[in-house]
């Protein structure tokens, strides 16, 4: 059996690259979907995402979930820590840094579905949990809950 091609351009698999210095700097690959006449979840769990403050400057930490049906694409994991790695040197909000990493990940694969959680431990006392969805989940495709408990502190 012939291997498939899986782009015109190298993939940073099996290469030694740098970490990007910004989201907007990192480099996203996609391979070809074996399975793309087939619904099924694919799920990627990052438990130390790490952002910057922009206000303060202080370190943000969070458990992301992406869950996506799909299509055509893959995203390859190793350029997908790489890019999520990348925000570690940023100053971003929550909220935008659950939502950019969606929105980057539509952009490159044209899922049938994708949803993202944010679960971002306290700033100030207070935890924020963000969530972004895009698509239409084809129907029978199982769901998993995304298995992060709802933050409680000690009490």
């Amino acid at each position: 059996m012939a291997k498939k091609k899986s782009s015109t351009k190298p993939l940073q698999l099996g290469q030694s690259v740098g970490q990007p210095t910004s989201p907007e700097a990192a480099k996203l690959d996609r391979v070809p979907n074996p399975h793309a006449d087939t619904n099924y979840i694919a799920r990627f769990t990052m438990p130390e995402f790490t952002s910057i403050c922009p206000v303060t400057g202080q370190p943000d930490f969070a458990i992301l979930v992406i869950d996506y049906v799909p299509n055509k694409w893959l995203v390859e994991s190793k350029s997908l820590k790489l890019y999520l790695n990348s925000f570690r040197n940023v100053g971003s909000f929550h909220e935008d840094c659950t939502v950019s990493i969606g929105k980057r990940l539509k952009d490159l694969l044209a899922p049938r579905w994708l949803r993202i959680g944010g679960y971002f431990y306290p700033r100030g006392g207070m935890p924020i949990d963000v969530f972004w969805q895009t698509g239409k989940l084809p129907s029978g495709v199982w769901v998993p809950d995304q298995g992060v408990a709802p933050y409680r502190g000690r009490g």
